[in-house]
């Protein structure tokens, strides 16, 4: 038996389930370079969830997007946290639905007993900060991949 490789994803909608540190930066690298407009993020308080609609580039297509000269892909993907007791923002606009959000990293700081912080790094120094009960984050795809309107992949300073 082999371990899995993203070339056996083939065209499947990505569906992951992250439920500790490990599981979360591998996620995390999934989403880097994703960007929502500020009116995609919603927090149902009852159901102690916060989700938001990503435009998710797909790291893992890129490299056998670029061998094959076809187009970078993007995706919608809803990012679903569960377990939500409290948001807090910095650098995040509040009411204005036209600002575009960049998703850099998802980060994880563990506190007593499950319970932690998982933070939301976007470029600009804003981040969104999300206390829960337990670590437990997904993402899934909800669209039909779509070439990226910039047609390039996302670029970062070493």
């Amino acid at each position: 038996m082999t371990d899995a490789r993203f070339e056996d994803a083939g065209e499947q909608p990505l569906r992951i389930k992250a439920l500790d540190a490990e599981d979360l930066k591998i996620l995390s690298s999934l989403v880097q370079d994703s960007v929502f407009p500020a009116s995609e993020m919603v927090w149902k308080s009852k159901e102690r969830r916060f989700a938001v609609l990503l435009n998710r580039f797909r790291w893992e297509d890129a490299d056998a997007a670029q061998a094959r000269g076809r187009a970078f892909e993007r995706v919608q993907s809803v990012l679903a946290i569960e377990d939500v007791q409290k948001i807090r923002s910095a650098g995040v606009p509040r009411g204005d639905a036209d600002t575009v959000l960049s998703l850099l990293a998802i980060e994880w700081a563990e506190k007593q007993d499950g319970a932690g912080t998982i933070t939301l790094v976007l470029a600009g120094d804003g981040a969104i900060e999300i206390d829960v009960e337990a670590l437990e984050v997904v993402v899934k795809d909800v669209t039909r991949p779509y070439a990226a309107p910039s047609g390039k992949s996302p670029k970062h300073a070493i």
